[in-house]
């Protein structure tokens, strides 16, 4: 099993088909939209395929080590909105072709008007340690 981490982008990626930004869409829309990834989510965890996942707020901090003391924290620069994450999944599955078919389907949630939002999403492994040789 491999571990791979389903990104889920507010913008960044190729325009999706249905490309209506979420916060014009219905309350209705958006309740859809995440029944659709609750649900999603309990399936694979019913095949063990599902390890987490969150959506993300918007906005958030930047931080950094500045030696001793406290660290700087400021509000920004940030990423154009464009590129922020909007929320990912983990999911543990047998191949690369497994995650890419569940990023494929996840792709699908629907958005505006009901229709399949058809997103992209960055499908990234986790890194694996190599594996241990002993004679």
């Amino acid at each position: 099993m491999a571990k791979y981490l389903l990104l889920k982008h507010y913008r960044g990626a190729p325009a999706a088909r249905n490309d209506v930004r979420m916060d014009q869409w219905t309350p209705e829309e958006i309740s859809d939209h995440i029944q659709y990834m609750n649900d999603f989510a309990a399936r694979l965890e019913g095949t063990g395929e599902f390890v987490d996942g969150q959506a993300l707020a918007p906005e958030g901090l930047w931080v950094q080590h500045d030696g001793p003391g406290k660290p700087p924290v400021t509000d920004g620069p940030f990423a154009e909105t464009k590129d922020l994450i909007a929320g990912w999944m983990i999911i543990d599955v047998d191949s690369q072709e497994r995650a890419i078919e569940l990023a494929g389907e996840l792709s699908a949630a629907p958005g505006a008007g009901g229709e399949p939002i058809h997103e992209w999403l960055e499908v990234r492994p986790f890194l694996a340690h190599p594996e241990t040789v002993t004679e």
